[in-house]
């Protein structure tokens, strides 16, 4: 363990070389997560006219991806448990090493669906244990930097996507598109094998002597002890499975919270910005390489704004981002609404205006909803319930992004003003929701969270 001087003067730890790629290749299965749902997008402008799509199918081209996750996040209530995020992890990049293979040499319509199905259950697994990895390898001190790491990785997977699709966008490769997945698929398999499992995993199977060794490639022996006795103290109750969540009177607050987060990040409308993006800018009159150049652009400003976040999310906290971001969120889908109702996209300000606000509205989710939902749930579900209570709720979020995604074509076929303000509204629900029952998790462990707030979560 080394040191260095933070930008206040005091001395902190640095994590070894070691310790850095896990947390790098544990965040690999969010790069993943974010090129496949980032890269059907632009591949969509090609495939609708390869195997001749109507919108309905289109929404289910894209949709099975979600609900293939939907079905990854269920598995994971069960199996995290017994298994451990490390190992779920490599399960996870096989599938999604296979589903982008199939989906790239699909036939048809119907292979394509079938095989977005398992590239979704692999990213339903990810989506699940990338942020319990992150969140349970990392230091308080530096935990909400690490667990943006997934956020930042799925940025980067989507801002990938889009140059990918728009490198290929002159031939309409989207065969290419699809199958270049596989590349950090393997990087995730041959990564995650070289790994230690998350320290907490081994401490509630009992292997202490491991969650010990584990906790000290990033950590003085003075801060490993006082972790590993305060998972002592977290664990004083047995471990719970899925069928004890829901009749567990104590767990019903960090639960519903939990549940709110998922489903919120999910129906403030972001999913339909990734997924139809270049569909939304080829409404607006923009050809098809220009709409995904747009994309392009607008995918490399989430990636910087989400780097920023991570910068500052242990300094700031997260309520005031969450709050702050929650409002930004709803103005603009509020004002995207009013400039399609309007029929302003005609004039040259009203698309530079729906560009300006599709730019802020993904610099607002970026700093706030897009990566601290992430960095939240592992914090506000106890030890004990926190594999089968993540994948719960990140069972909530796909279905919850599932539905979007299906229904969206058909609503933007009938007209966009009225689903973008629906998505404000939602943005105004997720301000008053996180202002309520959100409190404040930035410099605690994740055992001093649970421990500290057991008498808010007993009322």
């Amino acid at each position: 363990m080394t040191t260095d001087v933070a930008p206040d003067g005091t001395l902190r730890s640095v994590p070894p070389e070691g310790a850095r790629w896990a947390y790098v290749f544990g965040a690999l299965g969010g790069l993943l997560f974010g090129y496949d749902i980032g890269v059907i997008g632009g591949a969509l402008l090609f495939i609708r006219q390869a195997l001749h799509l109507d919108p309905m199918l289109q929404g289910v081209v894209v949709s099975a991806l979600l609900m293939g996750a939907v079905i990854g996040a269920a598995a994971c209530i069960r199996l995290s448990n017994p298994i451990g995020p490390r190992r779920l992890l490599i399960g996870a990049g096989v599938l999604l090493a296979a589903g982008s293979l199939g989906a790239a040499l699909a036939p048809g319509a119907v292979w394509l669906i079938a095989f977005r199905v398992v590239i979704g259950l692999g990213v339903g697994v990810a989506s699940v244990q990338v942020p319990i990895y992150l969140s349970e390898m990392a230091p308080t001190r530096i935990r909400g930097a690490l667990s943006t790491l997934n956020q930042i990785m799925i940025s980067g997977g989507i801002f990938t996507a889009y140059l990918v699709n728009y490198a290929l966008a002159g031939s309409g490769a989207w065969r290419l598109m699809i199958g270049l997945a596989i590349i950090p698929a393997l990087l995730l398999i041959a990564g995650m094998s070289a790994q230690p499992e998350s320290p907490r995993w081994l401490y509630r199977q009992g292997r202490i002597a491991e969650a010990r060794a584990v906790l000290l490639r990033n950590r003085d022996a003075t801060e490993a002890d006082a972790e590993l006795a305060g998972m002592a103290e977290a664990t004083r109750r047995p471990q719970l499975g899925f069928a004890d969540l829901l009749r567990t009177r104590w767990l019903r607050r960090p639960l519903l919270l939990a549940a709110g987060l998922a489903i919120l990040q999910q129906v403030v409308g972001i999913n339909t910005i990734i997924y139809y993006a270049p569909t939304i800018f080829r409404a607006a009159g923009f050809g098809n390489a220009s709409a995904i150049l747009i994309t392009l652009g607008l995918g490399g400003l989430t990636l910087v704004v989400t780097i920023c976040t991570s910068q500052i999310v242990d300094r700031v906290g997260r309520r005031p981002l969450m709050l702050g971001g929650a409002l930004m969120l709803s103005a603009t889908m509020a004002i995207l609404g009013a400039i399609f109702f309007s029929g302003a996209l005609a004039t040259t300000a009203g698309i530079v205006l729906a560009v300006a606000c599709i730019a802020l509205y993904k610099t607002a989710f970026s700093l706030s909803w897009g990566p601290l939902v992430w960095v939240l749930l592992p914090e506000v579900l106890p030890l004990q319930a926190r594999g089968p209570a993540m994948g719960a709720a990140t069972l909530l979020n796909w279905l919850a992004n599932f539905f979007v995604a299906l229904t969206f074509p058909v609503l933007l076929a009938a007209g966009a003003g009225t689903i973008f303000e629906v998505f404000a509204c939602f943005g105004l629900i997720a301000f008053f929701f996180a202002r309520s029952l959100l409190h404040e998790t930035s410099g605690r462990s994740l055992e001093q969270i649970e421990l500290e707030d057991e008498p808010l979560i007993a009322e």
